[in-house]
Parts: C-alpha cells; structure tokens; sequence
C-alpha cells in the first residue's frame, strides 16, 4: 500500500468486537481518536454484516488508510433484482480528506465483480454535502426524494454498476 491510500479491509467480527471493546485489536489496526462510529451504529453494522455472510454475500468493509480504520462502508441489504443500496461513514475526525470519495470508489469495484448486482443506491440527509459530492465524484446521480421519520429529507441516489 502507499501511505496515505485508502483501501478497504473485509469487515469481520473480529473487527466488531474490537471496535466495540470485546476483544484485542486484530492485526495491527488503529483506530482514530474518538473511534469510527457510535456503539449501537457499530451493534447495528454487525448484525447487518452477520445476515449478508450467512447468505453468502460479502458486504461490509473497514476503510483503512495506513493502518487506522478511518471509517466503514457496505450493502445494506441483499441484491434484489439487480439493485443494492449502499452505505457508507468517516470517523468524525477524520472527514474532509477524501477517504468516502474513494470509499465508494471502492464500492463500485466490489459491487462489479458481483454479476447479482447492476446498479447501486445510496440515501443522503439533505444537509450532508459531504457524503453528496463522494456520491457526485463517483458518477452517482438523485433520482428522488423522500422523507424518513428517523432523518428527515432524503436525497436518493443511483448509479449503473458497468
């Protein structure tokens, strides 16, 4: 790896356990201060990463730049007809230095070599410009709106997988 790139580690339950303080930190990683995301959000990420692997779909990924895990990102959910939501977040103290731009880069390059997948979407709060330009960066275009009790305005985005 070159210092500085960013590039993604499959996310295993190791991983979880270390970031939510249950186990002893795997293969030299590091976190940021202040961690990479609240506890019940990481609780939340390791459920959803269990569902993905127990039907066989690989999704979920530390971002890594160095060693230190500067943030996480993945499928959502199973392919369905052809289309998988993504998600994707920057330790707080890490945002501003491109790490989702090729976060999601990297996404794309995953989500190719799937042949179940064709097209991804993400969700974005109105406010969150940041995550909006990754998105932009990366050939993704709004498709809608909607509003979520839990967050408000949403922006949906898409984009072709090929």
């Amino acid at each position: 790896m070159t210092a500085g790139a960013t590039y993604l580690i499959e996310a295993k339950d190791v991983h979880f356990a270390w970031m939510l303080n249950e186990a002893a930190t795997p293969n030299d990683l590091s976190l940021p201060p202040g961690g990479v995301d609240e506890r019940s959000t990481l609780a939340m990420l390791r459920r959803v990463t269990a569902n993905l692997r127990s039907q066989g779909v690989l999704g979920t990924w530390l971002i890594a730049t160095d060693a230190e895990i500067v943030g996480l990102c993945g499928f959502k959910e199973l392919p369905k007809d052809g289309v998988v939501e993504i998600g994707f977040g920057i330790a707080a103290s890490r945002r501003r230095r491109g790490h989702a731009t090729r976060a999601v880069t990297a996404l794309l390059t995953e989500a190719s070599v799937n042949i179940a997948i064709d097209r991804l979407t993400a969700q974005t709060t109105i406010c969150n410009v940041g995550s909006q330009r990754a998105l932009q960066r990366n050939g993704f275009v709004q498709v809608g709106t909607r509003n979520s009790a839990e967050d408000g305005d949403l922006i949906i985005w898409a984009r072709t997988v090929r």
